[in-house]
């Protein structure tokens, strides 16, 4: 069975998306239950956030909740990975409010066997990982993450690859971002960018 390991911070965690830290959170929120909504049909999910929101929307949503440590998305995902010994483990960022399950099994799919499949968003971040084992993982996120995810494939000896998903690749950063996905972007990242849209934000 697929494990699912999505990390959120929170508002905090997007800060170039909006001024307002409502608003940030609001629309924060509204992808990562996007994110969450095609994960959980596609294998067990764990979501580590110290957003108590997020927190219960996971439980609602039928995932686990992971305490976030509060050192980075490399430590969160670390965490989501503790106690983890199952083939098929996919990492997955909040802020992809395009994907839609059939994006996950097909990276899933494109994973050699024993090896390593990555996402990759247009500024060479890392936005989905597949990796055969917890210990694959490394901390590695930042800029440039994906070049650094693929050499630490090649010093453990496993085939790594790209993947061309757009809808992984697309993430939000900015409200260029979103303006730019909304129409492409799940149903909750809609309905809020509509109602920010609605009050003139």
């Amino acid at each position: 069975m697929t494990t699912v390991v999505i990390p959120f911070a929170g508002a905090e965690g997007k800060t170039r998306l909006h001024s307002s830290r409502r608003i940030r959170r609001a629309l924060a929120h509204a992808m990562f239950c996007d994110v969450l909504a095609a994960c959980v049909s596609v294998g067990r999910t764990r979501v580590v956030t110290p957003d108590e929101e997020a927190a219960a929307a996971a439980l609602d949503a039928g995932g686990e909740v992971v305490a976030d440590p509060g050192v980075g998305q490399g430590a969160a995902v670390q965490a989501g990975l503790e106690g983890v010994e199952v083939d098929g483990i996919l990492v997955v960022n909040a802020d992809v409010p395009c994907i839609v399950p059939h994006d996950l099994r097909s990276l899933l799919a494109a994973t050699p066997t024993g090896g390593i499949a990555l996402v990759e968003a247009l500024d060479g971040t890392t936005n989905a990982l597949s990796l055969p084992s917890a210990e694959a993982f490394a901390p590695l996120y930042g800029p440039s993450s994906s070049d650094r995810f693929r050499e630490h494939a090649a010093s453990l000896g496993l085939e790594a690859v790209s993947v061309a998903l757009p809808s992984l690749a697309d993430d939000v950063d900015t409200m260029d971002d979103l303006t730019r996905l909304q129409l492409r972007a799940g149903p909750r990242t809609q309905a809020c960018f509509a109602e920010l849209e609605g009050s003139h934000v």
